[in-house]
């Protein structure tokens, strides 16, 4: 019941903001679009899966974008410095897989969409193994990826609950 009023609570403010009119017809539209949603949810119990993003920590998400914003500017910045140099371009791509040591399904898939943000590293695939395949402008980035501070902070977004309920992805 609590995941049920959590869900209607976020799609009602979701709605707010994204609607950003408040006339009688619009607002009875949403109503009836959040509890169409809610019911449904319910009844394809899509709410015991608990990878869905309802479960992330609020506050930490807003940690996570402003430091991933942080570390898009300095890969940026980065990868524009290479380009630009006078001479040859140092750059020595390599191709490795990174191992990926979030908790849930969902948290691996954050934290190589957060891989492919970065300027000069691109996800390409997940391996049979659980690791991601990492394409790198400068073998530098992946030492960086490998270090775990990028997947120590999509970490702290998933929700603390997931130990309890067992519901770790499948290794």
């Amino acid at each position: 019941m609590t995941l049920t009023i959590r869900l209607g609570a976020t799609l009602v403010v979701l709605w707010l903001l994204l609607s950003g009119l408040f006339k009688t017809q619009l607002i009875v539209l949403g109503v009836l679009s959040v509890t169409l949603v809610v019911r449904l949810s319910n009844r394809m119990r899509v709410l015991e899966h608990r990878g869905q993003p309802i479960y992330f920590r609020v506050l930490h998400i807003l940690g996570y974008w402003g430091w991933l914003a942080m570390e898009i500017l300095r890969s940026n910045l980065d990868v524009t410095r290479r380009v630009l140099a006078p001479g040859p371009l140092s750059i020595r791509p390599a191709l490795r897989r990174v191992e990926a040591t979030p908790d849930t399904e969902l948290g691996c898939v954050v934290y190589a969409n957060s891989i492919t943000l970065t300027p000069g590293t691109t996800a390409i695939n997940f391996t049979p193994e659980g690791d991601i395949l990492v394409h790198a402008l400068h073998e530098d980035s992946l030492t960086e990826l490998e270090g775990g501070q990028m997947a120590d902070h999509v970490r702290d977004v998933e929700p603390h609950f997931a130990e309890r309920a067992g519901w770790q992805r499948a290794r």
